[in-house]
């Protein structure tokens, strides 16, 4: 089954609540925890928020023998380098596509990393909690 199949476009999150969690030059306001666990993400002021569509597979799968289901999401925070991340954790690279975890659940993905672009680390918007 072709990606596009299985995959539903996210429609984009209300703008009042992205200016909710974004400041005036466009990072995040607030701390990025993960939504299972209390595990921070990330510190406030340390990614942009940014659009780029990308299909990202659901977070619970109903087993590994069924064809990857997923959506498309567009809104996603983007760092710039991995250290600055307080905890996440990395999937082996599949297609090239490192996929983002929480490093103390491993809940996930929460976001995904190209292995061809050092300097680009995805956290999907709604795959977070803010706080």
């Amino acid at each position: 089954m072709a990606q596009s199949d299985v995959s539903k476009v996210d429609s984009t999150l209300p703008s009042c609540k992205l200016e909710e969690i974004t400041d005036e030059d466009g990072l995040n306001k607030t701390r990025l925890f993960c939504q299972r666990c209390p595990s921070l993400v990330l510190s406030p002021k340390q990614a942009k928020l940014v659009k780029k569509e990308f299909f990202l597979p659901n977070m619970f799968q109903k087993n590994e023998h069924t064809p990857l289901e997923g959506v498309t999401l567009s809104d996603f925070w983007l760092v710039t380098n991995m250290m600055t991340f307080d905890n996440v954790g990395f999937s082996k690279a599949v297609n090239n596509i490192m996929y983002l975890i929480c490093a103390d659940c491993e809940m996930g993905p929460i976001g995904w990393h190209s292995v061809h672009d050092k300097k680009a680390y995805y956290i999907a918007v709604d795959r977070v909690k803010h706080g």
